[in-house]
């Protein structure tokens, strides 16, 4: 069966946990993408931020974000897949916590992102259509 590491895009950038969210807002626009995965000085992967993150919790609470580090919005564990897991726990992992994009790990290191269209592309119409219809009931 296909793998995380088949279909991921490789070549992911991260923010860095002490990167202000303004300068990850400026990678978001420059990349043309609407989340970036935050990364420690360790290399591991602390969080996701996405641009919604920093005009709800910054921007909307009236918080500067040329002084917000990306870090501070890193909450919980984020949600991974692993390199060598399948398509099958792909969709399981996506529909149950309701995510479009999942950061691929192997070991402890980040190695690139699993998104819906990587899915969509890889797969059926069928078993997407099915995720799609998980990812958007609330």
């Amino acid at each position: 069966m296909t793998t995380a590491r088949e279909i991921m895009t490789a070549d992911c950038t991260c923010v860095g946990e002490k990167e202000t969210l303004a300068d990850a807002a400026h990678k978001m626009a420059d990349l043309g993408v609407g989340s970036l995965p935050i990364c420690g000085e360790d290399n591991r992967l602390k969080g996701m931020l996405t641009d919604r993150d920093i005009v709800i919790k910054t921007v909307a609470a009236d918080r500067n974000p040329a002084e917000v580090t990306a870090g501070e919005l890193a909450q919980g564990k984020p949600v991974t897949i692993g390199a060598d897991d399948d398509t099958a726990e792909i969709l399981r992992t996506m529909g149950r916590y309701k995510v479009r994009r999942l950061p691929v790990i192997d070991g402890h290191q980040l190695v690139g992102m699993v998104a819906l269209a990587d899915v969509a592309r890889a797969l059926p119409d069928r078993p997407v259509g099915d995720l799609m219809d998980a990812i958007s009931t609330p």
